[in-house]
């Protein structure tokens, strides 16, 4: 080509835009299928982790793609071989579920979840998963005066994945339902489609003789270091990310949406790392680290109680974004040339999709907590600068090392004689917590000395988890698809003043159950279900017609409201966790069950699928109280799951929703369905007014086909039950369409 189309803008526009437009559609499919997963598998946060390490996984073969056409394929046959990809991705179109899609209820669902999304979205994503690395290779060879360095285009492609990423819960998925989103993502396909042929058709014309020839085998004069050091940096950001996105949503706060932030500051990093401000960014990085990590070790770790959620939220997002901003840092610097440019892309996604399948796979087999996220980020401090080195893949000698993991070797030597030796350890745990505080302090002197830094962190983080696991007592911990469930044993005041030992179930960092131990206390049910709260105030309302009752109930936790049971009366619980009902059922832990509902039946599986193989007219009672970790699983709150407990109960039948929740108002989502579907409802949100122990506040909406139904209750003196109050410019949520920003508090 001749200078001036060389620095044809059109080119660079074409090419830009395509990869935009890719990088949107792969980062708005990801979110639209992931929540039209959700209701098949109760709304658990473990759905978008094993969402992401599919994407993952089909990123890396379409990197792989990519690489393979480039280097072994001549130009043109490249062009021929993706269109006829692209014209078979239409067979997917338009975007669907496939049909009599039910979740496996006896095992766990990661692997059937990755095949329905290959069966629902694999050939189009796949195609989108190629276009950033192809066309990034094809521009190299189109005779652009920027064809050299063709990287700027990978963060044009990121700041299409972060716009799109950031539009979804705000304007797309406030507005458009997910039919019509499924349709227009198939329209942006389309397009997209064109668009790619557009680039394989500029690349054609190009009047550069070596296109029509078969590309001859370069030499590989990357050494394996260099390689594994690629994917060090790639694999250790990738877990970190899904290992953050894990913990703040079951150890800090169960916030809808919260997953988001992670993966938006995780594209972040690739625009910065990849722009032409990444040589003075990168530096700023490093330094910054190290500061970050003595506040972030002090309160986010050992002493976490001191700050409220949204500022330990903080600290943890902030030492997430530098070290993963670290990490890309070298690996942007570290790029090769164009001739191994798809090369570098391989082993980028190939560590990535390692980094998520360790935690999707790996890591909730081997760890009974959300350890890969510590793990990760002692991992991300030893490689910073200075430790390992693309050149020669450079280790500290072993009397470096050695000298370098003698402090973090003597404090841990330390700390374990504590653990074993000092009789009343937990008198202990003030002094040593500070003690830890100040040797975090220590972190920023060895910043030069990545080794030491890392290990003297993993050390303090070691210590911190110890710790917290001494105060909390827990008789037991679990981990499963669905999340961390805890059995802890507890202290209280009785009635007369004296010390009691209690147990209480945890999901993450919220409740969902306690019980007294004391034999005569045993059948007492606590906290959301006291008798002093609004579930004992509907039982004994309904005391002398309830006898007989066909009660069902959405959601186990510790079993308290099985004591509500009555000899004649037939209840069923539906529970999607086999974990929760082994927990329940373990008289170590709960007696509830054995107590007082030993012939109940027990139904496993998510609760529409389960209540929609019911027969119509069952019920005199639905009680529907499931939650994963704060949160109600959305699709239990739309207008279709509404309409589908009406027809499961009698045309008498009450149905009992349980909506307490830290940060949504769920009171205006169930008001505006009493409205629509012209339904009696009416609403306590209790608060104890006489202490009492493990008699908690608590938030429950009763609804019935007519007012007459409910009368019992609200006109009962026991608790201060109201009419639902009316909310206006709220539009219905239904399976199609949810809107968890209008209801934020």
């Amino acid at each position: 080509m001749n200078s001036s189309s060389n620095r044809n803008l059109a080119i660079i526009l074409l090419f830009a835009i395509t990869l935009f437009i890719s990088a949107s559609l792969m980062f708005i499919v990801q979110p639209m299928f992931g929540k039209s997963l959700l209701p098949l598998l109760g709304g658990s946060p473990a759905v978008w982790n094993t969402c992401m390490v599919f994407y993952q996984t089909i990123l890396f073969l379409g990197y792989l793609y990519a690489h393979y056409i480039t280097t072994y394929i001549k130009q043109h046959r490249q062009i021929q071989i993706h269109a006829a990809v692209i014209i078979i991705s239409f067979l997917a179109l338009p975007l669907a579920i496939p049909g009599n899609t039910i979740p496996p209820t006896d095992s766990n669902p990661t692997l059937w979840l990755m095949w329905v999304l290959l069966l629902a979205i694999g050939l189009p994503f796949f195609v989108v998963s190629t276009t950033s690395t192809l066309l990034q290779k094809w521009f190299s060879s189109i005779g652009h005066h920027t064809s050299d360095d063709p990287y700027y285009l990978y963060a044009a492609s990121n700041s299409g994945s972060l716009l799109a990423l950031l539009s979804y819960p705000f304007l797309i998925e406030p507005n458009i339902g997910l039919t019509t989103q499924k349709i227009l993502w198939s329209g942006g396909y389309v397009l997209l489609c064109l668009l790619i042929l557009s680039c394989g058709v500029l690349l054609w014309r190009s009047q550069q003789k070596q296109l029509d020839k078969k590309p001859k085998l370069k030499i590989n004069n990357l050494t394996l270091y260099t390689k594994i050091h690629w994917g060090l940096l790639a694999f250790v950001p990738s877990s970190l990310l899904l290992g953050l996105t894990n913990f703040i949503s079951t150890d800090i706060a169960s916030v809808p949406l919260l997953w988001i932030i992670p993966l938006t500051l995780f594209l972040l990093s690739f625009v910065l790392v990849f722009s032409s401000w990444a040589d003075k960014i990168h530096p700023l990085m490093v330094n910054f680290q190290p500061i970050i990590l003595l506040p972030f070790i002090a309160y986010s770790f050992i002493n976490p109680a001191l700050l409220p959620y949204w500022l330990d939220l903080l600290l943890h997002l902030t030492a997430f974004f530098l070290a993963i901003m670290v990490c890309h840092g070298e690996l942007a610097k570290y790029r090769p040339s164009t001739t191994h440019l798809t090369t570098f892309y391989l082993i980028m996604s190939f560590a990535g999709m390692l980094g998520g399948m360790f935690n999707t796979f790996i890591a909730p087999f081997i760890f009974q907590g959300v350890y890969e996220y510590p793990i990760m980020i002692v991992a991300a401090l030893l490689l910073r600068p200075g430790v390992l080195t693309t050149k020669s893949f450079e280790i500290k000698t072993v009397k470096s090392l050695g000298l370098q993991a003698l402090f973090p070797a003597l404090l841990l030597i330390a700390g374990l004689s504590i653990y074993n030796l000092v009789d009343n350890f937990p008198n202990y745990l003030d002094s040593i917590g500070g003690a830890l505080i100040l040797l975090a302090g220590l972190t920023y002197s060895f910043r030069k000395q990545a080794i030491t830094l890392a290990l003297l962190t993993g050390t303090l983080l070691f210590f911190s988890i110890g710790l917290h696991n001494s105060l909390s007592h827990k008789l037991y911990q679990q981990r499963s698809f669905f999340g961390v469930f805890s059995v802890r044993e507890a202290m209280l005041m009785d009635e007369n003043n004296q010390p009691e030992k209690y147990h209480e179930l945890f999901h993450g960092t919220t409740k969902h159950g306690a019980q007294r131990l004391a034999l005569n206390l045993q059948r007492i049910p606590l906290t959301y279900y006291s008798r002093p709260g609004p579930m004992g105030q509907l039982f004994k309302e309904y005391d002398k017609i309830n006898d007989n009752w066909v009660i069902g109930s959405v959601g186990l936790g510790a079993g308290a409201l099985a004591c509500y049971v009555k000899p004649q009366q037939n209840w069923t619980f539906y529970e999607i966790d086999p974990l929760v009902i082994r927990i329940a059922r373990n008289t170590n832990y709960f007696h509830y069950l054995s107590l007082c509902a030993k012939n109940s039946t027990m139904i496993v599986g998510d609760a529409r699928l389960s209540l929609n193989n019911e027969p119509d007219k069952k019920f005199d009672l639905l009680i529907l109280d499931a939650f994963s970790s704060d949160s109600v699983p959305i699709h239990l709150l739309t207008q279709e799951a509404i309409k589908l407990y009406f027809a499961k109960l009698k045309p008498n039948g009450i149905l009992a929703f349980h909506i307490t929740n830290r940060h949504l108002e769920i009171k205006k989502v169930m008001a505006n369905h009493a409205q629509q579907l012209k339904l009696a409802a009416i609403i306590q949100e209790f608060k104890p007014q006489n202490p009492a122990p493990l008699v908690v506040a608590t938030d429950w909406v009763v609804i019935a086909k007519k007012a007459e139904f409910l009368a019992p209750l609200s006109k009962s003196r026991l608790g201060n039950w109201q009419k639902l109050p009316l909310y206006f410019n709220m539009k219905p949520w239904t399976d199609d369409f949810t809107n968890i920003l209008a209801i934020w508090k």
